[in-house]
């Protein structure tokens, strides 16, 4: 049986350092599941500074969209983040929220059904203001649909808020 674990909050909140912490309480040896695809230099960098903060103890595997393709039972996974997840699934589907959207949850409900604990990093875009871009609009009703996706189906939500962890649920 899974247990989920969902980080979510804003920008510079402290998610994805609070989820690799919480994988180190939980296993000596956990897996960190990057989602993210390389737009440019600055993003190349920031992937570099998250790969320096995380020591030889962890398994990194890269993974853009099929998460499902890998065997993780019985491991302390972190998936980081279902943000650049969904932008993958987002693009690729050329923007359509509906079948982006389907694609997701069917691929997160796959992914989750193995025998293991997952921690799944996820921004909150949709608590700043509208923007004017009609493809943003269409994103962040993406992102928010798949968030209370996975937020109805974790078994606990941590809302960072300034690095600080608010239990939300569980």
């Amino acid at each position: 049986m899974s247990h989920i674990i969902l980080v979510t909050g804003g920008a510079r909140s402290g998610k994805s350092t609070y989820a690799e912490a919480l994988a180190l309480q939980l296993s000596a040896v956990p897996v960190y599941l990057a989602t993210a695809r390389i737009w440019d230099d600055e993003f190349r960098e920031r992937v570099r500074r998250h790969q320096e903060r995380r020591g030889p103890q962890w398994t990194n595997i890269e993974e853009e969209k099929y998460l499902s393709r890998h065997d993780l039972k019985g491991r302390v996974v972190v998936v980081d983040c279902l943000t650049l997840w969904c932008t993958n699934f987002f693009f690729d589907l050329d923007s359509d929220v509906d079948r982006a959207l389907a694609a997701l949850k069917a691929e997160f409900d796959r992914f989750t059904d193995q025998d293991a604990t997952f921690i799944f990093v996820t921004n909150e875009i949709g608590m700043g203001g509208t923007s004017d871009n009609a493809v943003q609009r269409r994103f962040t009703d993406l992102q928010g649909w798949m968030n209370q996706h996975a937020a109805a189906r974790a078994n606990e939500v941590v809302l960072m808020v300034s690095g600080i962890p608010v239990k939300i649920k569980g």
